[in-house]
């Protein structure tokens, strides 16, 4: 057994505490010598106890047994050896010990435990633990297995792998090893290999110029000769496919393609080949920024064309899509210099296509317009919407007209089919469409299942934060029954006297048949309207088709949930009617230079438009008779928007649409939105660096200039990004290391307090985790010695402890000798030593009180013989030693008597003060 202390240096508070005693011992003349010397031994026992104590000491007890750790490697590379390797830990078993203990350990991406340590189970049969098979980290498998070792205990580390490490520095985490006393040793294992070609790089120019011939280099590796096809797309459209002969080892190919379009170019190569090991490593992007003519995307309605006839003769280029077709994804967008909402409601689109322009604009410059029609602004349901969130105007109009009264009631469906996002992003609508009503306006919300539920009583709304506190509080329910659910709402706005009276049936399922018909038709009479949605497939889409003809309102089908808050919203704003200003006018012109010069030969009369609100910062160029916007614009981010609340055919613009100027001002409008980027003056460099994704920016000039950086994946999630300038005009960003394609916006301030704004992509390729590499020996063996099955519990050198503290017991027994010496101190040595002789004393007395009677029988014996004796021999002594005996014995029974006497006094005292 040995001692061992965690902080010897502690020791030398052993000084001090000598000073402190001698410093007593001069000064305390007055004690008696035999009590000052036992207080200086005392004293000097304590203080040795509490720096002891200090030291945290603690007792080596010897433990017997191997720890073994086996450490698994489960990356894609190691693919089908899981029972190989479990065979292998079970066979090692039969060598193991009693008091030997082992546990598992899997590696990848991360690190997990299998099997915890333990010396009396059986080894796992098959692995579970999700580590990532995309990564190879046996840093951290080391850190993790070495953590199950308990401290002061030697161990040893098995590591079944390939060796191919694709992160961490498993040599660092070795050499820490070694002063933890556990070794590391390895069993060199290869997972089954297969034909696989990989693509290995993909290069195009960063920068092209329409009408350019661009290069696009791609290099393959195979581990076989075999026929393969590689096919090359430019955002998403197929451009090139071509069949190809691979030779085992790598191959490069150059293609080369004719440059006819302007925009962020995202080219993806893919190589395509039978019985392939891994499908992760056949693809690869890249990203090229191409200049020349302007694009833009027009959303509309197919039938109108004017639109992007304006811009087609103002040599712009256009793509016109339906609402329907909207990219989903982030570079779908980023290939244009606008995109343009002409008259399309937002209904049609779903809320990721918002995000995605929403980004577009903010992060990455692109410009957006929107322009009227019945379709559109708050008539199109973009209330709260992310179109809304970037444009320079308000859908909701505030305090600026007296709209008619209007009573809305809410039919919501809250079976079970409806549970989860449906139901939520129904409620969500309904929220809103309360923010849109005013306090006076009446509303009334029917939640039913298989009966109706009154969440919001029909009455004017007073409080909307209780309303909408109560509507979303609504919880699924069970069956649906709509009949008995849609008559209560009828029955409720018949009475009130309302210019209108609207409601909304929102449902997912069916319901039994009833005479619907005949209750619309009786709403018909007290002027009640009726518009119908409907969720999915499982919805009676006849029925709510007919509703909704017969109430005189609209139907909604609905398959993509996130659109029901924009229905509802353009429901609750189309009930009112008074978001159109169909009165004919001469719109008023401010005097900004870019559009004032447009008018210097009068202003045309305009019919009608939508009316909004301006936002704070917005910059109102032309304003109608009641002061309504008709064109606003502001700067939202990186990008420019502008909302020209008129249409563009003429129905509602009038005379602008045949003014001659109308093309020019179109082309004005839309041009002023590009974005006004520059070629990016960095060198790109992309590497993987210890789990993260490290992207390097070096400029020709040594700037000293601050720098902002966001990068958003295709799906349009932004990622955390950490920016460090490393040199002159040299930075590092770095982030989470995700294969992928990625948007780079870099904003940088310059000399002059200006910011210029550059973009581009890059592409994190797949780990080469996926690249058929074999076996590295030579890091295996630089980690450890190979080692067989029957050396996995040998011997490892050294010895392993138990450590006991004993901090508690010295500390104890220092609290003990500080109490005996405080009272030797107060007391003196003296009382304390006669009050331990009297509690000698008293136990002595103790015992004689039992003492006389004894003696009293003793005594009586003694007597008895001696009478006979006397009798025998004479009779003249007799009387008077019979008188002696009997006056020993009165007075010993009256001692007793007193004694006994005494002993009650003294317990009835006792007892009073108890009492007292």
């Amino acid at each position: 057994m040995q001692i061992d202390v965690k902080y010897p240096l502690l020791f030398l508070l052993v000084i001090p505490a000598l000073i402190v005693i001698y410093l007593f011992y001069r000064r305390s003349q007055s004690i008696n010598k035999i009590e000052k010397n036992l207080i200086i031994s005392l004293r000097s026992i304590i203080f040795l106890l509490l720096i002891f104590a200090l030291t945290v000491p603690q007792i080596l007890l010897p433990v017997k047994g191997e720890n073994v750790i086996f450490l698994v490697d489960r990356s894609a590379s190691m693919k089908g050896t899981d029972t190989q390797i479990l065979s292998w830990i079970e066979e090692s078993m039969r060598s193991k010990k009693k008091q030997d203990s082992f546990g598992i350990v899997s590696i990848g991406k991360t690190a997990a435990v299998e099997q915890s340590l333990t010396s009396d189970e059986e080894p796992i049969q098959q692995f579970s633990s999700k580590v990532g098979e995309d990564q190879t980290n046996i840093e951290q498998g080391i850190q993790l297995a070495a953590s199950l070792i308990p401290n002061y205990q030697k161990g040893r580390i098995v590591l079944f792998s390939d060796g191919n490490e694709t992160t961490g520095n498993a040599k660092e985490a070795v050499n820490l090893l070694k002063q933890q006393n556990i070794e590391l040793v390895h069993v060199k294992m290869a997972g089954k290999s297969g034909n696989d070609a990989a693509l290995t790089e993909f290069k195009v120019p960063p920068t092209l110029y329409k009408g350019e011939n661009a290069q696009l280099k791609i290099k393959a590796k195979s581990n076989i000769n075999e026929d393969a096809t590689i096919r090359i797309s430019l955002n998403n459209r197929e451009i090139l496919k071509k069949a190809v002969k691979l030779k085992v080892g790598e191959n490069q190919f150059t293609f080369s393609h004719d440059v006819d379009d302007t925009g962020m170019f995202v080219y993806k190569a893919e190589i395509i080949a039978e019985n392939d090991a891994f499908l992760e490593n056949n693809k690869l992007f890249a990203v090229s920024n191409v200049t020349g003519t302007p694009r833009v995307l027009i959303v509309q309605d197919k039938k109108d064309a004017s639109l992007e006839n304006i811009l087609k003769t103002a040599k712009i280029k256009v793509d016109s899509i339906v609402p329907e077709q909207l990219p989903s994804t982030l570079s779908g967008y980023l290939q244009y210099q606008s995109v343009i909402f002409n008259n399309v409601d937002a209904t049609s689109i779903g809320e990721k296509q918002m995000n995605f322009i929403e980004k577009a604009v903010k992060e990455f410059g692109i410009g957006f317009v929107m322009a009227g029609g019945e379709n559109s602004f708050g008539l199109g349901g973009y209330f709260k919407t992310p179109i809304e969130k970037l444009l320079p105007v308000n859908m909701e109009i505030k305090g600026k007209r007296k709209m008619p009264s209007l009573g809305l009631v809410i039919v919501m469906d809250r079976s079970g089919s409806m549970s989860g996002q449906k139901l939520a992003l129904a409620k969500e609508a309904a929220a809103r469409s309360v923010e849109l009503l005013r306090e006076e306006d009446t509303l009334g919300f029917i939640a039913f299942d298989d009966r109706p539920w009154e969440i919001v009583e029909t009455a004017p709304i007073k409080d909307k934060k209780n309303v909408i506190k109560k509507i979303r509080s609504v919880t699924d329910g069970g069956g649906t029954e709509i009949f008995q659910s849609l008559k209560m709402a009828y029955d409720q706005l018949k009475p009130l006297k309302l210019q209108r009276k609207h409601i909304i049936l929102l449902t997912d399922g069916q319901s039994q048949n009833a005479n619907y018909q005949e209750l619309i038709e009786e709403g018909k009479k007290d002027n009640i309207t009726i518009s119908t949605v409907g969720l999915g497939q499982d919805a009676d889409i006849r029925l709510l088709e007919d509703l909704a003809k017969y109430g005189a309102g609209r139907f909604y089908y609905v398959s993509d949930s996130t659109v029901i808050p924009s229905i509802l919203s353009r429901e609750t704003v189309m009930a009112t009617r008074t978001y159109i200003e169909d009165h004919p006018f001469y719109p008023k012109v401010q005097p900004y230079p870019e559009w004032f010069l447009f008018f210097k030969n009068g202003i045309p009369k305009m019919n009608a438009y939508i009316a909004v609100t301006p936002k704070q910062t917005a910059q109102v160029s032309i304003l109608s008779e009641k002061e309504d916007p008709i064109l606003a614009e502001w700067q939202y981010g990186l990008g420019r928007t502008i909302a020209f609340t008129s249409d563009t055919r003429g129905k509602w613009a009038g005379d602008w649409a045949r003014w001659s100027e109308w093309p020019s001002f179109w082309s004005q409008l839309v041009t002023k939105t590009f974005p006004s980027f520059e070629n990016i003056p960095y060198e790109m460099n992309v590497r993987a660096e210890n789990g993260k994704t490290s992207i390097t920016l070096q400029s020709d000039q040594a700037e000293l200039l601050p720098l902002e950086a966001s990068i958003f994946s295709q799906t349009g999630k932004e990622m955390k990004v950490k920016t460090k300038m490393t040199a002159l005009g040299q930075y590092e960003l770095q982030m989470e290391d995700l294969p992928g394609m990625y948007f780079l916006r870099i904003k940088q301030k310059t000399a002059d307090n200006g910011i210029k704004a550059f973009q581009t992509g890059f592409t994190v390729p797949y780990s080469k985790e996926y690249l058929l590499q074999g076996t590295n020996e030579l890091h295996l063996n630089e980690l450890g010695k190979q080692i067989s099955k029957k050396g996995a519990f040998a011997n490892v050198p050294g010895k392993s402890y138990h450590r006991q503290s004993i901090t508690e017991w010295l500390l104890l027994l220092a609290f003990f000798l500080f109490f005996f010496e405080i009272a030797i101190r107060r007391f003196g040595l003296q009382p304390i030593l006669r009050s331990i002789r009297k509690v000698d004393k008293k136990e002595e007395s103790t015992k004689q009180k039992v003492d006389p009677i004894q003696q009293l029988v003793k005594s009586k014996n003694q007597s008895t013989k001696p009478k006979k004796q006397i009798s025998d021999n004479t009779d003249m002594n007799k009387q008077p030693k019979l008188n002696e005996t009997k006056k020993i014995e009165k007075r010993l029974i009256n001692k007793n008597e007193q004694t006994d006497t005494d002993d009650r006094m003294q317990r009835l005292l006792i007892a009073k003060k108890r009492k007292r």
